[in-house]
C-alpha cells in the first residue's frame, strides 16, 4: 500500500491543504488590517482634510503647507496597492476549497480594483511634481498650476472610484464564498455583501445623480459603515480563526 506523505502546502494532501489555508488565513488578516488603518489614514487624514470641493487654491495651500502628511498619503496609498495584491493572492488560498473558480473569480476582481488603485497613484505623484517645481509654476502661474493639480486629484479619485465598482463584486463574491463556507460567522457575510452592493452603487451614483454632492454624506455612510464594521472583523477573524473545514 502506497503510503501519502503529508507535505505542507502540497494542493494533494488534505492536510497540505489546511495548513496552507491557515498560514493564508494570517497572511491576508495582518494584511488586511495594515490595509484597514493605511486607508482610513490616507484617505481621511490626507485626501479628505486637504482637498477642499470647488477651491483649488485653498487645496493646494493645504498640501503645500503640510506637503510631508501629503507625502505620507502617497505612501500609505501605495503600500496599499502592493498589500492588496498579497491579500488577493491569500484569500484565494483560504476559499478555495469551497469554490476554486468563485474563489479565483474573487481574487480578479480585487486585483482589478488594484490596477486601478495603482494607475490613480499616478496623478498623485503629479501633484507633488508640479508643486515642487519652481520654474514649472512661474512658466504657467500659480492659478493654472492650482487648476492643474485640481484636476489631478480630481482624477486620482475617478480613477480610484471605478476600481471600487470592481473591488465591490469582490465583496459580494468574497461574502458568498463565506457563508458557504460553513466557516464564517453569518452577520460577517451579509456585512461583507451589504459593503460590496453599497461600493457598486456609489459609483453608479456619481455618474448618475447630476446632484451627487447633496447626497454624498449619505451614500458615505451607506457604503462606510458595512465596510469598516465587515472588513476589520474580517481581518481580525482571519487572524483567530483555526476553523477551516
Amino acid at each position: 500500500m502506497k503510503t501519502l506523505t503529508r507535505t505542507p502546502g502540497i494542493d494533494t494532501q488534505t492536510d497540505g491543504l489546511r495548513f496552507s489555508a491557515h498560514r493564508a488565513a494570517r497572511i491576508a488578516g495582518v494584511s488586511y488590517l495594515l490595509i484597514y488603518a493605511l486607508a482610513i489614514f490616507a484617505n481621511f487624514m490626507v485626501v479628505e482634510a486637504m482637498v477642499v470641493s470647488g477651491d483649488a487654491a485653498a487645496t493646494v495651500a493645504n498640501i503645500t503647507e503640510s506637503l510631508g502628511l501629503f507625502r505620507l498619503g502617497l505612501i500609505a496609498f501605495l503600500a496599499v496597492f502592493l498589500l492588496d495584491v498579497i491579500v488577493s493572492w491569500a484569500l484565494h488560498m483560504v476559499f478555495r476549497r469551497v469554490d476554486r473558480d468563485v474563489s479565483l473569480a474573487t481574487a480578479w476582481f480585487r486585483l482589478t480594483y488594484t490596477v486601478f488603485l495603482g494607475a490613480g497613484l499616478v496623478y498623485f505623484f503629479e501633484v507633488l511634481q508640479m508643486l515642487g517645481n519652481a520654474d514649472y509654476v512661474a512658466a504657467l502661474g500659480t492659478e493654472q498650476v492650482n487648476a492643474q493639480v485640481m484636476m489631478s486629484l480630481n482624477s486620482f479619485e475617478t480613477t480610484w472610484l471605478i476600481g471600487l465598482a470592481a473591488f465591490g463584486i469582490h465583496l459580494v463574491l468574497l461574502g458568498s464564498l463565506a457563508m458557504r463556507s460553513g466557516w464564517v460567522p453569518r452577520a460577517m457575510t451579509w456585512l461583507l455583501m451589504a459593503a460590496g452592493v453599497a461600493y457598486v452603487v456609489d459609483t453608479a451614483a456619481h455618474g448618475l445623480l447630476s446632484d451627487y454632492e447633496s447626497y454624498a454624506s449619505l451614500f458615505l455612510a451607506i457604503v462606510a459603515i458595512p465596510s469598516m464594521v465587515g472588513e476589520g472583523w474580517l481581518g481580525l477573524w482571519l487572524l483567530r480563526t483555526k476553523r477551516f473545514a
